[in-house]
């Protein structure tokens, strides 16, 4: 569909040079071209208002752009003063939405194409007739906003341990091509943070590990591959996250690195992304005294979006503010002064705010007082229009169930996933031989412990996932599991089912805590029980140091089926386990350490 707008029709042959190059002028560090004159002139014919529009990413209500479900309809009155998501779009004159489980904009992959097909109906018909960039939190791992029967690869982390930068890269091509086919366009991937603090409760595993060089050999890696699948990669949350123990969501963490250790731990990430073409930098809600002693978080600090990430590194693409209803980013300053301070520290795109009418009035006075040139509103919108434009939304911003169907979940995409996930779980202890499980000497496997939530809502739960895959491989395998934080009669319950017949036990541990704790006390309830127990940490690799020694130990970094499957795989020796540990483990193992068979 070639764009339209109420305000004329761009020219056939500008339409063919954005489709079939993306760019006539020479890209500069970031990925993003120049902006073309047409572009130019497309933003001359905005209206301030439309402008403005343009900066803002919101959340919108509901499974389809028209004719919400009527719970989805008053969410988006309450929030928008208007019934339905293409409403949203209209009014104010949105530049991209973003998608989310929790306001039911992804039940399954057809709805997801439709939804983004109306939205962009929306924009295309009413005001300046520029497409959407629509967008989502798709890490992998313990992030997925879009499940099942879409393909999931592992997170980072597991990624880190797997080690191979090309098997990072194919992830990111397969997930973007999928994403791709649902009309989304921008991923808030890859997190490029360098999770140095063990405690770090944001992070954690959705990083790549702790190690600078690796984290950027990955991170440019899966750039490449989104690129490759014309999906405008996010590196976040810049300038890094990794040593924080505040969840930005709910305060506002402070980074404590002099300014030579971020340029050490912090930076190369960053700075690999920029080299790799990345599209869009995300800031972080974060207080970094070093590179700013203003007390003001990175996304409103000049210093830092403007003196590190545009002139130190030389980004020149879009930058996203991490989302404005997050805690950190509120703290010292009004949500109608948030998105100005934003846009005066150097950020382009203003991510979900909590009242994007109330924001977007603090932009329009800022603009109408002086604060704010409107040469600064057209700067950013240049960047924006020229992603859309390199992205050939201008030129096809629309799906087809066909693409959808072709694309998404296929066989090939998901033996990748399984291909990916092979060499991720890592083998931490067998100090006895226990592991490889035996369906001959050890064919009755009790498999319990945690089953924390899916994060897409569409797999799992953990332990049923690899007691249906051990007995796929032979073993008579059942599932007892007992809750993240198990109470006294759930432990009497695995134990029982172990004394009952079994001669191995399987349990699956999630974020352990230092000292005594319910899962403590279940390991050694079941170590108790005399048959050899078998650790599995399905989040943090940190738990095998909190927890009584098992007979042998795994991480496998996240439990969604994809990694439960590999995890499976390695218990029954059918695959040897390759992971090594992207991240030290205080007291017990290095950065580096994996066991194999």
């Amino acid at each position: 569909m070639v764009w339209t707008s109420r305000r004329g029709l761009l020219g056939a042959a500008a339409v063919a040079v954005v489709t079939a190059t993306g760019a006539s002028a020479a890209e500069p560090r970031g990925g993003v071209p120049r902006p073309q004159p047409w572009v130019r002139r497309v933003v001359g014919r905005m209206s301030l208002a439309e402008k403005v529009g343009q900066l803002f990413v919101s959340r919108v209500y509901g499974h389809a752009a028209t004719g919400p479900d009527e719970a989805d309809a008053a969410e988006n009155l309450r929030a928008f003063g208007v019934r339905t998501a293409a409403e949203v779009v209209r009014r104010y004159h949105l530049g991209g939405v973003v998608y989310f489980g929790w306001a039911h904009n992804t039940r399954d992959p057809q709805q997801v194409a439709e939804l983004s097909n109306g939205l962009q109906r929306a924009a295309l018909d009413g005001g300046t007739g520029v497409p959407l960039l629509l967008s989502v939190d798709q890490e992998h791992g313990i992030v997925a906003r879009i499940g099942r029967p879409a393909t999931l690869f592992p997170g980072a982390m597991a990624l880190g341990a797997g080690g191979s930068a090309e098997r990072a890269r194919e992830a990111a091509t397969v997930a973007g091509t999928e994403l791709a086919a649902l009309g989304l366009r921008q991923d808030y991937a890859p997190v490029a943070d360098v999770n140095v603090n063990p405690a770090n409760p944001v992070i954690g595993v959705r990083s790549f590990g702790a190690d600078p060089e690796a984290v950027a050999r990955l991170v440019a890696a899966q750039v490449r591959g989104y690129r490759a699948a014309g999906i405008a990669a996010t590196a976040k949350h810049f300038p890094g996250h990794g040593d924080t123990d505040t969840d930005s969501h709910v305060g506002l963490p402070v980074m404590r690195h002099s300014r030579e250790e971020w340029e050490r731990v912090d930076e190369p990430p960053f700075r690999a992304a920029v080299a790799a073409g990345v599209d869009v930098v995300m800031t972080a809600h974060i207080v970094f005294p070093a590179l700013d002693p203003s007390g003001d978080p990175a996304t409103l600090s000049r210093p830092i979006v403007t003196g590190v990430l545009r002139e130190r590194l030389g980004f020149r693409g879009v930058v996203v503010t991490d989302a404005l209803d997050m805690a950190g980013v509120r703290q010292k300053y009004g949500d109608d002064r948030v998105p100005v301070l934003a846009l005066k520290a150097g950020c382009d795109q203003l991510l979900n705010p909590p009242d994007l009418a109330l924001a977007q009035r603090g932009v329009l006075a800022a603009v109408r007082d002086g604060e704010i040139d409107e040469g600064r509103i057209d700067e950013s919108v240049l960047r924006i229009l020229q992603l859309k434009a390199r992205l050939g939304l201008f030129g096809r911003a629309f799906t087809t169930p066909e693409e959808v169907r072709a694309g998404v979940g296929t066989q090939a995409h998901l033996r990748a996933a399984d291909a990916v996930a092979a060499g991720t779980t890592t083998l931490l202890a067998n100090p006895r031989g226990v592991l490889p499980l035996s369906a001959a000497r050890t064919p009755r496997v009790v498999v319990t412990g945690a089953d924390p939530a899916s994060p897409s809502g569409t797999t799992g739960p953990p332990t049923a996932v690899l007691a249906r895959e051990l007995a796929a491989l032979g073993f008579a395998a059942r599932a007892v599991p007992t809750g993240l934080a198990p109470d006294a009669a759930a432990v009497a319950g695995a134990v029982r089912a172990v004394r009952a017949g079994a001669d191995a036990v399987v349990v699956c541990t999630y974020n352990v805590a230092e000292g005594e704790g319910p899962q403590r006390t279940l390991v050694r309830a079941l170590l108790d029980a005399g048959v050899p127990v078998v650790g599995v940490a399905v989040r943090n690799p940190y738990d095998v140091a909190r927890l009584p020694e098992c007979a042998a130990s795994v991480a496998t970094y996240a439990w969604t089926d994809v990694e439960m499957r590999a995890a499976a795989r390695v218990l029954a020796g059918a695959t040897r386990p390759a992971g090594r540990l992207p991240v030290a483990v205080s007291g017990a193992y290095p950065l580096g350490f994996g066991l194999s068979y």
